[in-house]
């Protein structure tokens, strides 16, 4: 494993999602009324290091620590563990998450073994957890 600094991790992530995120202008800056509100990017250094903890080839153990490490701590989730950003797909961490994990496992050496993601069936990322009580 490459170490990285959250830094160039950040800077990483940034260059692969930012382009892609369905709030990016035509100019390519943020779309969002608050950038800072993004929680992919405020909550940055907790994505990073549930990220790098968790070693696994199925999405849903980065899902559920990202769960368990980020929402957690994440003004927009309730209570009960629900999320109306999440649910209402307006959450940049939860929308691109794959994308995230994939960089930062790229980034620092860790093999995330793509191969099992193509046979997957797709299943709504709504229900990737909620059969655990996470959602």
């Amino acid at each position: 494993m490459v170490a990285r600094s959250l830094s160039e991790l950040e800077t990483i992530v940034r260059n692969q999602i930012c382009r892609v995120c369905s709030h990016r202008l035509e100019r390519g800056e943020c779309g969002l009324e608050e950038p800072d509100a993004c929680a992919l990017f405020r909550l940055f250094p907790y994505v990073a290091k549930a990220i790098q903890r968790t070693s696994s080839d199925d999405i849903r153990d980065y899902v559920q620590a990202i769960r368990e490490d980020v929402c957690a701590r994440c003004f927009g989730q309730a209570e009960d563990g629900s999320c109306e950003n999440r649910r209402l797909v307006r959450c940049s961490l939860d929308a691109y998450l794959l994308w995230v994990v994939d960089a930062i496992e790229e980034a620092t050496n860790k093999k995330f073994d793509r191969e099992v993601l193509a046979t997957l069936r797709y299943v709504d990322p709504a229900d990737w957890v909620c059969g655990k009580g996470l959602c």
